[in-house]
C-alpha cells in the first residue's frame, strides 16, 4: 500500500468512508539475555510505551520479540528459544529475523515498525542503521518511541540527530561497559579467584564475598585447592604425554584400567558422564594451564560454542595463586608436542582403496631440523620416510630457515638400525653396562642444569625478602591513626602487598626444595627394569608389520633422522607400567621365547608408599644414537 504524508485525525479519507485508513505496524519488543533482565515485566512495559505514542489511525497488527543479546549480527538474531521458558503475556509472530523476512515480502502485514528505544533493536551503531537500512529499502519506516512525534512525513533533521545520538551514546555505553567488565576480570584472575567448576584434580574452596552487601546475601567466591583424590590422574597424565608421548586415547586406556586409583572426571550435565576416561577428556586436562598453579582466564569464547581462544589472548595471574600440580615447564613442552602425531593412524592398516602399501615406521620417525614427523613415500620401488614443508615456508626464519625443499630416508636402512639398536641396546647380553655408562654421562648434565635452576629462584626469593623488608619499613616509619580512612586504606594495602609478596615466597621456596631433592637422587640409576627383558635376537625386516608396530607403540619408540650427518637417534621408554606389554611383544616376535613376567620393583628409599615426584622420576628411558655404517645413503 502506499502511504500519505501524514495520518491523522486531519488525513484524507482514503478508504472512501468517512474515515481515515488504518496503518497496520509491526513491534519490536527485546530484552537482555534471561539472566539480567525478568522478560515477563520488560516486554510488556515496552509494549505499553509504544502503543502510547501511535497518533491514531495506527494499528499494532505483528508482535515480534526476542530474549537475547543485542550484540548479535543482524544475520544471528531471532534464532534462540530462550523466550520459550517464560510465560510472557504478549502473542508472538516471531523474532527479529522474521521480521526482516516478512518485510521483504510483497504480502506483508504492516507498514512500519516500531521499538521503545533504538538502542532496543541493536547496540552497535553498524547494526542498528543497517536494520534501519534494510527497513527503508523496501518502503518500511522505522519508529522509536522516544523520540519524539511519529509522522510519516519526511524525516526531521532534528529526530535523525536524536537518534545517530543516541546510536553512538549506546555503543559507547556497552564498549565502556565491556572494557570495565574485562579489567574486572583480570584482576579477577591475578588475584587467583576461579570462575565456574574446578578442573579436576582441584575443588572449589568457598570463601565470604569480599563485599560486605553480598556476603550478606550469602554469595561466595571460590579459589582452587588440590583434590587429594582426584589429583594423581592429572600427573600421571602429564607424565605419559612428557615421558612416553603417548596418545590420548592410549593415555585414557591406562587410567580406565585402574578406575580405583584414577577415577575420570564428572561433567556439568550428568547426562554427558561416561563413567569411564576418553581421549577428549585427557586433552582437556593436558592443554589446562591453570595446572601449573597460575590461574587463566578467558581461555575459552562466551560465544561460538566455547571455542578456545588463541593463547595470546589468555589472561594469566602474574604468579601462581593455588597448589600447583605440574611445573609450568613440563606444561610447556606438553603444548609444543601436541602436534607430533596429528594426523596419524593409530594401526598400521589403510583401508583407503587406493592405497598399494603401508609404512611399518609411520608416525615414529621425526626429522630432527624442523622437529616434524615424516611421512612415507614410494619411489622406484624403494619405502622412503620424507619431511617435504610447504613450499611457501622453505628459507623462512626458525626451523625452516636452512630446511632443504625435500629430505629422504631409505625405510630399509632405518629397519636395519633399528634392528641392531634392539639386539644390542633392549634385548643383548650387554645392555644393562651400555645403559649404565650412557646414565653416567647425562647424570652430570642434569645436575649442572639444576643447579641452575636453583640459583635463579634462590636470586628471586633474596629479592622478594628485600621487598617485603622494605614493606615493614614503609608501615613502621608511619603511624597508623585510627579511625582515619585514608591511614587505614594505606595501611591496608600494605598488609595484602605483604601477603602476596609471603605466598609467592612460599611457591619458589616449594619448587626450591623439589629441584634440591631431584639434584639429590640425581645419581646414575641402576637400569633394573632391562633385566626383566628376555634375551633374544629379533630379525624384524622378516616380521609382520602388525607385529613390528606393537613392539614399537610398546616402547614408544621415536626415531630422529639427522640429514646433515645421515645418522639417527633411536630412543624407547620403558617404565614398570609398560614392561609386561613390552616383554609380550618381545616375544610375539620370537614365539620360541617365554617373556619374564612384570616384576615387583623395591621400593624406592625404603618408602613402599611413595610416589614419583617428578614427571620423569618413574621412568627408565633407553636412548642411543646410532650411526648408520654401511647403510649410510644420499637424500635425494
Amino acid at each position: 500500500m502506499s502511504l500519505p504524508a501524514f495520518v491523522g485525525p486531519d488525513s484524507p479519507d482514503l478508504l472512501g468512508m468517512g474515515s481515515s485508513s488504518p496503518v497496520p505496524v509491526a513491534v519490536f519488543l527485546r530484552t537482555s539475555t534471561r539472566d539480567l533482565q525478568d522478560p515477563t515485566l520488560s516486554l510488556p512495559r515496552q509494549l505499553d510505551s509504544c502503543r502510547s505514542v501511535l497518533p491514531p489511525g495506527f494499528v499494532i497488527v505483528a508482535f515480534f520479540y526476542d530474549v537475547e543479546s543485542s550484540r548479535k549480527d543482524l544475520e544471528l538474531r531471532g534464532l534462540g528459544s530462550a523466550h520459550e521458558a517464560f510465560d510472557i503475556p504478549i502473542p508472538r509472530d516471531g523474532g527479529l529475523a522474521d521480521l526482516l523476512a516478512e518485510a521483504r515480502h510483497p504480502n506483508r502485514r504492516f507498514e512500519a515498525v516500531v521499538v521503545e528505544e533504538i538502542e532496543r533493536a541493536a547496540r552497535w551503531t553498524r547494526q542498528s542503521t543497517q536494520l534501519e537500512h534494510e527497513l527503508e529499502t523496501v518502503g518500511i519506516p522505522l519508529f522509536a518511541a522516544d523520540e519524539g512525534p511519529i509522522s510519516l512525513s519526511e524525516k526531521r533533521a532534528t529526530q535523525i540527530l536524536v537518534r545517530r545520538v543516541k546510536q553512538g551514546v549506546a555503543e559507547w555505553f556497552l564498549r565502556h561497559t565491556l572494557e570495565q567488565s574485562w579489567e574486572g576480570y583480570r584482576e579477577h584472575t591475578k588475584q587467583g579467584w576461579n570462575i565456574g567448576k574446578a578442573c579436576h584434580g582441584y575443588r572449589n574452596e568457598r570463601l565470604p564475598h569480599p563485599v560486605a552487601a553480598k556476603r550478606e546475601e550469602g554469595r561466595t567466591k571460590s579459589r582452587l585447592v588440590v583434590d587429594t583424590e582426584r589429583a594423581p590422574a592429572v600427573v600421571r597424565i602429564f607424565q605419559l604425554r612428557h615421558d612416553e608421548s603417548l596418545a590420548y586415547q592410549v593415555i585414557a586406556d591406562r587410567l580406565n584400567a585402574d578406575p580405583d586409583r584414577y577415577p575420570p572426571p564428572q561433567p556439568n550435565s550428568g547426562k554427558r558422564a561416561k563413567g569411564r576416561w576418553s581421549g577428549s577428556s585427557v586433552r582437556e586436562i593436558l592443554i589446562n594451564p591453570k595446572y601449573t598453579g597460575h590461574m587463566v582466564w578467558n581461555r575459552r569464547a562466551s560465544k561460538k560454542g566455547g571455542a578456545l581462544n588463541p593463547p595470546e589472548k589468555w589472561v594469566w595471574s602474574p604468579e601462581p595463586t593455588h597448589e600447583p600440580l605440574i611445573t609450568r615447564e613440563v606444561w610447556e613442552a606438553v603444548q609444543r608436542d601436541r602436534t607430533t602425531r596429528q594426523g596419524s593412524r593409530m594401526s598400521v592398516k589403510n583401508t583407503h582403496p587406493d592405497t598399494h602399501r603401508t609404512y611399518v615406521l609411520r608416525s615414529f620417525v621425526h626429522h630432527q631440523q624442523c622437529a616434524k614427523r615424516m611421512f612415507g613415500k614410494t619411489r622406484k620401488g624403494y619405502g622412503y620416510y620424507t619431511c617435504q614443508p610447504k613450499l611457501d615456508l622453505v628459507g623462512k626464519p626458525e626451523e625452516y630457515a636452512d630446511h632443504p625443499r625435500s629430505v629422504y630416508v631409505r625405510e630399509d636402512k632405518l629397519l636395519d638400525c633399528l634392528e641392531m639398536f634392539f639386539n644390542e641396546r633392549v634385548f643383548g647380553p650387554d645392555r644393562a653396562t651400555l645403559l649404565r655408562h650412557q646414565l653416567r654421562g647425562q647424570s652430570s648434565t642434569q645436575v649442572h642444569d639444576l643447579e641452575q635452576r636453583s640459583a635463579a629462584i634462590e636470586k628471586t626469593l633474596a629479592d622478594i625478602t628485600r621487598r617485603q623488608d622494605n614493606l615493614l619499613t614503609e608501615l613502621e616509619s608511619r603511624p597508623i591513626t585510627s579511625g582515619d580512612e585514608v591511614s587505614d586504606a594505606w595501611t591496608e594495602r600494605l598488609r595484602r602487598r605483604y601477603t602476596e609478596l609471603e605466598q609467592q615466597r612460599r611457591t619458589k621456596n616449594t619448587e626450591l626444595e623439589t629441584l634440591r631433592e631431584q639434584a639429590a637422587r640425581q645419581q646414575p640409576d641402576e637400569p633394573a627394569l632391562l633385566d626383566h627383558l628376555p634375551r633374544l635376537t629379533l630379525r624384524l625386516t622378516r616380521a609382520p608389520d602388525v607385529l613390528q608396530r606393537d613392539l614399537y607403540e610398546a616402547f614408544s619408540i621415536k626415531i630422529v633422522y639427522d640429514h646433515t650427518g645421515k645418522h639417527v637417534a633411536i630412543y624407547a621408554t620403558l617404565t614398570e607400567e609398560t614392561l609386561p606389554a613390552a616383554a609380550t611383544a618381545a616375544g610375539t616376535m620370537n614365539p620360541g621365547t617365554t617373556p619374564e613376567p612384570g616384576p615387583v620393583l623395591p621400593p624406592a628409599h625404603g618408602d613402599s608408599t611413595r610416589q614419583p615426584d617428578s614427571p620423569r622420576e618413574s621412568a627408565t628411558s633407553v636412548a642411543h644414537v646410532l650411526r648408520a655404517l654401511g647403510g649410510a645413503h644420499r637424500t635425494r
